[in-house]
């Protein structure tokens, strides 16, 4: 064996030594947790942003031990293309296997926001900005897009009334639009298929029914009372009488102190239903499952009339006169004292 033939073998031989250190070095790399204090740390990638720009993040952020070999990784995998955006909770316990994965699978941070029976439009939109997830001002006018709700199969002039209040878990990479659909499809969701039979067999549109329902859920002080003030409205309707609601007279006020007036009740506006016939033009706030469920199947009485008691619960009447009696002794003689 000539010299040559010798020291080609060992050079040989030494690649394939250093080679298989080297992929040795790699594979423990791609497998060992960053550091062992288990630091976690919130990265934000915004959309957009390249490969080379989310490596500065991680590594500013200190969940690249190895820049090289990192971005080694990523291009072997052929994913460097495929990093999502978002909000990501990391933990430098991690992988460099384990943050690739959870990168390209896009698992954002979500929050939970819960939105109660009855919350309007706006006061979702407030609640949204508190928790830093949308901003109020373009979430209000995305509700109100015209072309944007007929893409969501909404015929009215804003999303009051179809935004299924329910706890969600959104992102802080949801745009307001996002939010607003996710809402939208839970109610149609919720709204059944015989729910949406049982609405066409009444005579009412979709609007009219949510709207209906809407007013329901804010008259309503107990769940066992909305079939039976669904009842009252739908008795007032059938008799072409006037609605009388406080709700819609506050719903259509600019500035509501919490303290309705005469002038108010006597002010004519398209929400106002002591001035105007037949249902507001719209909902007045999201209404939940059961208050829609009042509206289709209301309690079978005569009740055109009720008032509260002061304690959540109302009374019910079928005529003025008892209506009236009502009233002084729920109301007029709990004003004075008595």
């Amino acid at each position: 064996m000539t010299l040559i033939r010798k020291t080609l073998i060992v050079f040989i031989l030494g690649l394939c030594i250093a080679g298989a250190v080297a992929v040795g070095y790699y594979m423990h790399y791609i497998r060992t947790p960053i550091d062992d204090e288990a630091r976690e740390v919130v990265v934000r990638i915004t959309p957009g942003t390249g490969f080379a720009a989310i490596c500065d993040r991680l590594d500013e952020a200190g969940l690249v031990k190895n820049r090289w070999l990192f971005h080694l990784y990523v291009y072997l995998k052929g994913q460097e293309r495929h990093l999502g955006s978002g909000e990501y909770l990391l933990s430098s316990s991690m992988t460099p296997h384990d943050l690739l994965g959870k990168l390209v699978r896009g698992e954002v941070m979500d929050y939970r926001v819960s939105f109660p029976e009855g919350f309007t439009v706006e006061q979702m939109a407030a609640r949204l900005e508190n928790r830093r997830l949308a901003d109020a001002a373009v979430f209000m006018a995305a509700a109100r897009d015209r072309e944007f709700l007929r893409s969501l199969g909404i015929d009215g002039k804003t999303a009051e009334g179809f935004l299924f209040p329910d706890t969600y878990r959104f992102t802080r990479s949801m745009s307001e639009r996002d939010i607003i659909r996710a809402m939208v499809e839970e109610f149609h969701e919720k709204l059944t298929l015989p729910m949406k039979r049982r609405i066409a067999d009444v005579g009412m549109t979709l609007v009219k029914f949510v709207t209906l329902a809407s007013i329901v859920e804010k008259e309503s002080g107990v769940e066992e009372e909305k079939a039976l003030i669904a009842a009252v409205f739908l008795n007032r309707l059938k008799k072409r009488m006037r609605l009388q609601s406080d709700p819609t007279v506050i719903y259509g006020l600019d500035d509501f102190d919490g303290n309705l007036t005469r002038e108010h009740l006597e002010t004519k506006n398209p929400y106002n239903t002591y001035r105007i016939k037949g249902l507001p033009p719209g909902p007045i706030c999201n209404p939940g499952l059961s208050s829609m469920e009042a509206v289709l199947f209301p309690a079978d009485v005569n009740y055109l009339y009720f008032v509260s008691r002061n304690d959540g619960t109302h009374h019910f009447s079928s005529d003025l006169k008892s209506h009236n009696e009502a009233v002084i002794t729920y109301q007029i003689k709990r004003r004075r004292g008595r």
